[in-house]
């Protein structure tokens, strides 16, 4: 499904404001900031975190269903220290604020539980803003998938961009900041194919929820 949403009279973040958002649960709208987006970003330092944005996440626009359909990743584990794949629930499809969708998954487990990468791949963008509260955008090594995880209490030690991670490696703990529940932490993750700008906030959203379960023993 192809959307775009726009959320006025917000802050925008201090090192990167991309053009082109679509807000789903967790992420960040489509705006006014084309010539932000295309202006160099300064590589932060080990451990540091992207400033606050007020927006919501950064969202990966889903513009071509045809083509997420015919190409999905393999290979995934669930991205949540003692979860089962079994245990999983298809939040997909869920009705989201505004007439959005979900176009994620909610895992939920206690505040502090570690996430794993559910995959090879690279830290592509650390972002903080009011839906998502602290995330991870990871580009799989080919640079077809990003993998999006939200809600995070906190990143793991030295955790910076452009860093090059492992499956099941920790890049941060379960939490609920931005507008989850206090009272029910969860990871939100999404997966999205990427067109061939590689944008980390636009993309074309596949559900998580088979690819998870694939892994189940």
């Amino acid at each position: 499904m192809t959307r775009s949403a726009r959320d006025a009279g917000v802050q925008r973040d201090a090192r990167v404001e991309p053009a082109e958002r679509l807000a789903q649960d967790d992420r960040i709208d489509a705006g006014d900031a084309a010539s932000v987006a295309a202006a160099p970003t300064a590589e932060p330092a080990s451990g540091a975190q992207t400033p606050r944005s007020a927006r919501p996440d950064p969202s990966p626009a889903p513009v071509d269903a045809v083509r997420a359909a015919a190409s999905k990743p393999a290979g995934l584990i669930v991205p949540v220290r003692g979860v089962a794949a079994g245990t999983l629930v298809d939040t997909y499809t869920d009705a989201r604020s505004e007439g959005r969708s979900h176009d994620a998954i909610d895992i939920m487990a206690p505040a502090g539980t570690p996430v794993l990468a559910v995959a090879d791949g690279k830290v592509e963008k650390l972002f903080t803003s009011d839906r998502g509260g602290l995330t991870v955008y990871q580009f799989e090594p080919g640079g077809r998938y990003a993998y999006y995880y939200a809600h995070l209490q906190s990143y793991a030690a030295g955790l910076h961009e452009a860093q090059r991670i492992r499956q099941g490696e920790v890049i941060g703990y379960v939490g609920s900041t931005g507008n989850a529940s206090a009272s029910a932490p969860h990871l939100h993750f999404a997966i999205f194919l990427l067109g061939p700008e590689k944008r980390w906030w636009e993309g074309t959203a596949i559900n998580p929820y088979p690819l998870l379960r694939a892994s189940a023993p």
